[in-house]
């Protein structure tokens, strides 16, 4: 299974960015996904997160200004961001929660990181 981030960049204040992250191999659903970031000389914390195809849920931080949302049929996950602050410069990575057999036949949930695509608010 492999996550694959893309659509950061440089925007200005005020303006607007959608990542995305897709999600290919094999396993058998997916339980959650979610987006983070992490900024220079901080910790990496989340962004938001989408469980069950609908329950959202998002840092106060980004609350009515970016929008989490999932095309099951593609397996991708998409974080639509708008009125980009400076304090939104971060690396953003996607996480998938999923279930899959292992060795063994038996179900398992894992957790996969994408490579983290970046995210620069500037003038």
């Amino acid at each position: 299974v492999q996550l694959q981030a893309s659509g950061g960049g440089l925007v200005q204040p005020g303006g607007s960015l959608r990542l995305s992250c897709v999600a290919s191999g094999s396993f058998l659903k997916i339980n959650s996904m979610g987006w983070y970031r992490q900024a220079p000389g901080k910790e990496r914390e989340l962004v938001a997160d989408i469980s069950s195809g609908t329950t959202t849920n998002y840092a106060d931080s980004v609350k009515g200004r970016f929008t989490i949302s999932i095309d099951n049929a593609k397996n991708t996950l998409y974080l639509q961001m708008n009125s980009l602050k400076p304090e939104g410069t971060a690396v953003y990575y996607c996480n998938l929660d999923f279930s899959h057999y292992d060795y063994y036949g038996l179900i398992e949930e894992a957790v996969l990181w994408g490579q983290g695509t970046q995210v620069t608010v500037s003038s």
